[in-house]
C-alpha cells in the first residue's frame, strides 16, 4: 500500500534532480539492510535530504551508525510539523 503523500514526495524529487549538478556523499554505510543505496544527496547546491524532510515531503529516519545530519533532520522535522507543511498538513 502507497504511504499518505508518497506520490508527491516522488514528484518533488524528481522536480529537484532534474538537473546535471548532482553531488551525493556517503556517512558510514554504503546500504541498508534492503540493499538501497544509502547517499545524501545535493542538487544545485540545496541538501535534498533535508529540504523535503523541512518541506514536510519526509519523515525522519535515522539508523546507527549513519547519523552524521540527525539533529538537523530532527530539527527540520520538527519545523514541518509545527508548520503543517506537506504530508503533516495532508496525512493526520
Amino acid at each position: 500500500k502507497e504511504q499518505c503523500f508518497a506520490l508527491q514526495a516522488k514528484e518533488k524529487t524528481v522536480e529537484l534532480t532534474n538537473t546535471l549538478k548532482i553531488v551525493i556523499e556517503r556517512d558510514t554505510s554504503d546500504r541498508d539492510k534492503y540493499d538501497r543505496l544509502l547517499r545524501y544527496v545535493y542538487s544545485n547546491g540545496v541538501f535534498l535530504n533535508e529540504y523535503l524532510v523541512r518541506e514536510g515531503y519526509a519523515k525522519v529516519l535515522t539508523i546507527p551508525p549513519d547519523f552524521k545530519f540527525a539533529i538537523d533532520f530532527a530539527n527540520a522535522q520538527i519545523e514541518a510539523r509545527e508548520n503543517n507543511r506537506g504530508l503533516w498538513q495532508v496525512c493526520k
